[in-house]
């Protein structure tokens, strides 16, 4: 048995940050993982599904070399197991980097299944690794199995892909998110089924490639989540490259076979009709991973298997914390960073700002990228806001014309008496790189005429933002 101040079960992006902190502000701190430092977001999910997507965008300027003067001699073709191999290396680096920050901060790592046993308590036992990460390995100076104490225990154990009755994941014809990662030969023909952004990435990158993809939604639209504006703007540049959308439908039946599947699709009209594909790739959500932590006989309490916490991550129980996706949506690693520094500062007694959800900018890697916070004009509109909304076109840039990259929008709703930043969403190139702009906007207050009066450097695709503003104020100058 070892006495720590702080135990955090879960290595991923809310885990490590919760330990660094936690060290870094004088608490003896150990952290749990049983698979891989760095958790699904640098192993199998936001970094490496970067790394594709860049090959992607590779691919795609190759193609388009003439576009920009630039000859090219030979076949542009895709080479789908080197992108792969280039991605899992990014995820290794990653992983590697996350170990360093461990000893760098004298954070001791816990190799093995951690569970709950009695008050400031956690049973670690040997955990076998999942096949796709059979090669992983606990770094070195590692602690394993045994009983660990102590003061505060932090739960960062993240989210899995959800499974939806009938379209269980079998490695072969039917994907989650870890196969299409690792893929090793490009499908014919991609059923996605959900247009999250999961699902919409991954139609993305295999549709770039060459691939016939379809999407299925069970919603009404596309990107259910963003803006309607942006997310209709976004369907029509994705149907430009060839992705078919059903949206309003669900898959009733799948019927596999040796060569493909043969899906059932019922619409909201109870119309049934039938898609072949070579594979299906179920990207309908997450659920948590809250099993097997002894949370029941600990007595945290749960809600739809996620764990219930206040604005400062403590659980029902005292000592018991909670951060991340097992806390709950929405599920994004930066949310995870922040509420892991705002669960330890409170833990060491400091006085940390609740998480305000609302400032939560969300970003979809796709081509073109979107990326969106705060709140959608309909749902501005429901909560009785009078609003004034500004959009810009990439068209009328001159940086996205230089670029060869003229479709996109900006849009933002203010409150049309106070002026308060209320929403903004974006779809176009690398708004995703551009959304933190309007985030730090919204966290300082800043007003439409504060962000009108500042200097944009020219020529930036960043300008669209400042026009926009100036549209919602009815000052758009090159509009």
């Amino acid at each position: 048995m070892q006495d720590y101040d702080v135990i955090v079960v879960g290595a991923g992006p809310g885990g490590y940050v919760a330990a660094i902190r936690a060290a870094q502000l004088g608490l003896k701190t150990a952290i749990v993982e049983r698979e891989h430092l760095g958790g699904i977001c640098s192993n199998w999910g936001c970094i490496p599904t970067k790394a594709l997507l860049k090959s992607a965008e590779a691919l795609e300027i190759a193609r388009r070399a003439a576009d920009y003067g630039v000859r090219v001699t030979g076949e542009v073709a895709a080479d789908l197991g080197a992108m792969v191999e280039r991605s899992r290396g990014v995820a290794g680096r990653m992983a590697g980097g996350v170990a360093m920050l461990m000893r760098k901060n004298r954070i001791d790592v816990i190799w093995g299944q951690a569970r709950l046993d009695g008050p400031g308590a956690v049973t670690v036992e040997p955990a076998q690794p999942h096949p796709r990460n059979a090669a992983a390995k606990p770094p070195k100076g590692a602690l394993g199995a045994g009983r660990y104490t102590a003061r505060h225990v932090i739960l960062a154990t993240g989210a899995r892909p959800r499974v939806l009755p009938g379209l269980e994941p079998d490695g072969q014809r039917v994907w989650t998110y870890f196969e299409a990662l690792a893929a090793t030969d490009l499908p014919g023909h991609l059923l996605v089924v959900g247009s999250g952004a999961i699902g919409i990435e991954f139609a993305s990158f295999f549709a770039a490639l060459g691939a016939q993809v379809t999407v299925v939604e069970a919603a009404p639209r596309i990107l259910p989540a963003e803006d309607t504006e942006i997310a209709d703007f976004a369907r029509q540049q994705f149907a430009r490259r060839g992705i078919a959308f059903h949206t309003d439908c669900t898959v009733t039946q799948l019927d596999r076979g040796a060569e493909g599947v043969t899906a059932t699709l019922r619409d909201g009209k109870g119309e049934t009709r039938s898609i072949e594909a070579s594979h299906v790739l179920v990207a309908a959500g997450v659920q948590p991973n809250s099993e097997n932590l002894g949370l029941a006989e600990a007595g945290v309490a749960l809600e739809r298997g996620f764990v219930r916490t206040d604005d400062l991550g403590r659980s029902n129980v005292a000592g018991i914390h909670a951060i991340g996706d097992l806390a709950g949506g929405p599920m994004l690693a930066h949310k995870a960073e922040h509420e892991a520094v705002i669960c330890v500062e409170a833990i060491a007694g400091q006085n940390p700002h609740a998480l305000n959800r609302n400032r939560i900018p969300g970003c979809t890697y796709c081509d073109p990228q979107i990326a969106s916070v705060g709140l959608t004009e309909e749902r501005a509109r429901a909560e009785g806001h009078d609003i004034a909304v500004g959009k810009f076109p990439f068209l009328a840039n001159g940086k996205a014309i230089a670029l060869g990259a003229d479709q996109g929008l900006v849009k933002v709703i203010h409150d049309r008496k106070t002026g308060e930043l209320l929403g903004a969403h974006m779809v176009g190139a690398e708004v995703t790189e551009m959304i933190q702009g309007f985030v730090l906007a919204m966290e300082l207050e800043t007003t439409d005429r504060e962000l009108a009066e500042a200097v944009f450097p020219h020529p930036t695709l960043s300008e669209t933002m400042k026009e926009a503003v100036l549209a919602a104020m009815g000052r758009a100058i090159n509009i």
